[in-house]
C-alpha cells in the first residue's frame, strides 16, 4: 500500500530532517513508528502527507509510493483525495467551531460532498461522546473529547490510510484506553494505520511491525512482538530492564549507547 524507499528530507536547504529513510505499509495493516524527540517521526509523516512545504521542508531524494503510484510530487489535498489522512500532533481542531463543522471541514477535499454522510455515522458510532455535543464548541472539548474530533475529522474523508501523530499526547491516563480502542476498531473497519507515537507499549500493543527512528534513519526493523521483547526497546522505551521497572533517572536512557547503532 505505502512504500518509502531512501527518502531524504531537507529544511531550509540546510537542516536534514530524514536521512534514506526506507519503511511498507501493508494494506490494513497498523505499523509503529517510535523514536526520541527530533528523530524524524513527525517529518516522516509530513513527507507522506504532503505537508513539508508549509514547514520550509523538502523530499531532496528518494519515492513515496501509494497504491503502486508516486505521491511525494502531489500536494496536499491530492494525497487526501488518493486516500492518505493525517492527524496532526497536538489536536489542531478549529476551537471556535462546533464539533459538527470540524467534522464537516475533514470532507472540504471530496468531490462528491453527498458521501459525506456514511463517514459521518462512522465517526458518531466510534465517538458516542462527539454524538452527544456535536453542536458545542470544540474549543470547549476535553483534551480527549478534541483527540476524539481530530480523529473523527480525519475519517471524514475515508481514508485507506490514517497517519497519527502522537495521539496519547496530554491525555489523562484514563483516556488512553479508549483512544487505544479506537484505534485497533479504525483498523478492524479496514483503515490502515502508520502510528507515530511516543508510548512504546500502546503503540507496540497494537502493531503488527514497528521501526525505529534515531537522527532521521531507520535503526530497527522488527514484528512488533519482537521490538517489545527487545532488552534494549525494553530498557530505552518502557523503562524496564530485566523484569523491573526503573525510574528515569536509574535507566538514563540515552548515556548509555544503544546496541543496534553499534
Amino acid at each position: 500500500m505505502l512504500t518509502l524507499a531512501n527518502v531524504e528530507v531537507v529544511y531550509s536547504d540546510v537542516v536534514v530532517g530524514l536521512r534514506g529513510i526506507s519503511l511498507t505499509v501493508a494494506p490494513g495493516a497498523i505499523v509503529a513508528l517510535l523514536g526520541a524527540n527530533g528523530a524524524g517521526k513527525t517529518t516522516c509523516l509530513r513527507a507522506i502527507s504532503g505537508l513539508l512545504d508549509v514547514h520550509r521542508g523538502k523530499i531532496t531524494k528518494g519515492t513515496i509510493t501509494f497504491d503502486g503510484e508516486r505521491i511525494d510530487r502531489c500536494d496536499a489535498t491530492e494525497i487526501v483525495r488518493r486516500g492518505v489522512a493525517q492527524v496532526l500532533e497536538g489536536r489542531r481542531i478549529f476551537p471556535e467551531l462546533t464539533v459538527d463543522e470540524n467534522l464537516r471541514a475533514g470532507s472540504f477535499g471530496q468531490r462528491d460532498g453527498g458521501r459525506t454522510r456514511r463517514p459521518y455515522d462512522r465517526v458518531m458510532t466510534l465517538f458516542p461522546a462527539l454524538a452527544e455535543r456535536r453542536g458545542s464548541i470544540a474549543g470547549y472539548l476535553s483534551g480527549g473529547e478534541q483527540q476524539m474530533l481530530a480523529i473523527g475529522r480525519a475519517l471524514m474523508a475515508e481514508p485507506k490510510l490514517l497517519l497519527l501523530d502522537e495521539p496519547s499526547l496530554g491525555l489523562a491516563p484514563i483516556l488512553l484506553g479508549r483512544i487505544r480502542d479506537a484505534i485497533a476498531e479504525i483498523n478492524r473497519e479496514g483503515t490502515a494505520v502508520l502510528l507515530v507515537e511516543q508510548n512504546a507499549a500502546i503503540a507496540l500493543s497494537l502493531a503488527s511491525h514497528g521501526y525505529i527512528l534515531e537522527v532521521g534513519r531507520v535503526v530497527m526493523d522488527r514484528p512488533a512482538d519482537v521490538l517489545a521483547r527487545d532488552e534494549d526497546v525494553r530498557e530505552f522505551y518502557f523503562g524496564f530492564t530485566e523484569g523491573q521497572r526503573r525510574s528515569y533517572r536509574d535507566v538514563k536512557h540515552y548515556r548509555r549507547k544503544k546496541r543496534w547503532l553499534s
